[in-house]
């Protein structure tokens, strides 16, 4: 698996798939998620098409740098910002998307990609949208995948599934890879499989077992805030993918980002949670590949 320094102190570990002389197509994980999570057969299928596909490692996730120096305590993080304590809350998490999404541009420059079309997922969308807010010049497109733009009002969780989200994950493999099922809480209806679930979570255990990540990362989402002026005037064409099933982020949050961008095109898939069904494969690929030109 191939690791290059983005910044100082930062490496990302990534996987390209096709031809490098196809239009670069960069994937954005989710919270807490490798890039296993962009399933290899999923990568094939794009640059199948011709697109030159890269998946990578997020900061504090996979194989990338961590920052252990900042341990984040989830709980006291979450009190602080409750408790309308920004400056404690902002001491305690190192870095934030804008830092995030650089990484996303290191990695381009470090492979030799001056520009990409950008896909970002959930987290991932929030992280490909600030791609596309601070440096439009070198997004070719923007697709934000069941994400939302940081306003109060827009996506949210049902209680259910921010209790999954939130819960104790077990440290131990086995329990580690039974309490995936838990994720159907978010999942298509139709096409939710725990076997699906608990096989990724044995793949991403046995690649790269590191819950510390997800706190930090969590920080840099909640103190980035809002995107909404800024996606207000976004001139990089986009295009908002949703899942009406979507429980952890509620499909307004794709509509609200469709309705700020000028010119946005909006998919709304009524098969589709908060997951990439392989049922569904064919329409996200289409979709991604019409949009990229």
């Amino acid at each position: 698996m191939p690791i290059v320094e983005v910044s100082s102190g930062v490496s990302l570990a990534h996987e390209c798939f096709g031809d490098p002389g196809d239009p670069a197509v960069l994937l954005v994980s989710g919270f807490a998620s490798q890039l296993l999570s962009w399933h290899e057969d999923l990568c094939r299928a794009l640059a199948d098409r011709g697109r030159y596909v890269i998946r990578f490692d997020n900061r504090d996730t996979g194989l990338s740098t961590k920052f252990d120096d900042h341990p984040v305590d989830r709980d006291r993080f979450i009190a602080a910002v409750r408790a309308g304590d920004l400056p404690a809350a902002e001491a305690m998490v190192p870095y934030r998307l804008g830092d995030m999404a650089e990484d996303g541009f290191g990695l381009l420059t470090a492979l030799g990609i001056e520009r990409a079309h950008v896909v970002g997922a959930s987290m991932g969308g929030m992280i490909a949208q600030t791609m596309a807010l601070t440096r439009a010049e070198r997004v070719l497109t923007l697709k934000s995948m069941m994400s939302t733009t940081g306003e109060r009002g827009y996506g949210e969780s049902t209680p259910e599934a921010q209790a999954v989200l939130f819960a104790p994950k077990p440290v131990d493999r086995a329990g580690f890879v039974a309490a995936a099922e838990r994720e159907l809480v978010w999942a298509s209806r139709r096409y939710g499989d725990a076997a699906v679930l608990r096989e990724l979570a044995g793949r991403s255990y046995d690649r790269a077992y590191y819950p510390a990540g997800g706190g930090r990362q969590l920080g840099a989402m909640i103190l980035s805030g809002s995107r909404a002026d800024g996606l207000r005037a976004l001139k990089v064409p986009t295009l908002v993918i949703h899942g009406l099933d979507d429980t952890l982020i509620d499909p307004s949050g794709g509509r609200r980002t469709a309705e700020l961008v000028p010119g946005a095109e909006l998919l709304l898939l009524p098969d589709m949670g908060h997951d990439r069904p392989r049922e569904l494969w064919p329409e996200i690929v289409g979709a991604v590949v019409a949009h990229t030109g």
